[in-house]
């Protein structure tokens, strides 16, 4: 029998088998024992996503990341390269979750005034 671990890392091996979404997001990003930084999510799934990083993080490292709205997603660092670093969540984004964020940030999405 799989045990809670045991199936996100089912999961999220899945998940990579579907094409990750290609998006713009503004994000805070704070690996453990460092302070937060600006910036910007370049792809999301339901299991992880790749952001810029300008420092260097370490494969295992945890990290948190804040969507505009949301509060911190706990993940961990699993590789980076060229100033892109790659996580996984710890827990699997709510499916409802991840389709919000990705109307949100739809770059076909049109933003009107009321003025």
């Amino acid at each position: 029998m799989l045990d809670t671990q045991d199936n996100y890392l089912v999961a999220a091996q899945e998940d990579r088998c579907s094409p990750r979404t290609k998006i713009t997001i503004p994000a805070q990003l704070r690996a453990s024992g460092g302070r937060a930084f600006q910036t910007v999510v370049h792809d999301l799934s339901i299991s992880g996503f790749s952001a810029a990083a300008i420092s260097r993080m370490h494969a295992g490292q945890v990290c948190w990341i804040t969507l505009p709205g949301l509060e911190s997603l706990q993940a961990e660092v699993v590789w980076w390269e060229n100033s892109i670093v790659g996580c996984a969540f710890m827990e699997l984004l709510s499916p409802i979750v991840h389709d919000n964020i990705l109307q949100r940030y739809s770059p076909s999405t049109v933003y009107r005034s009321t003025i």
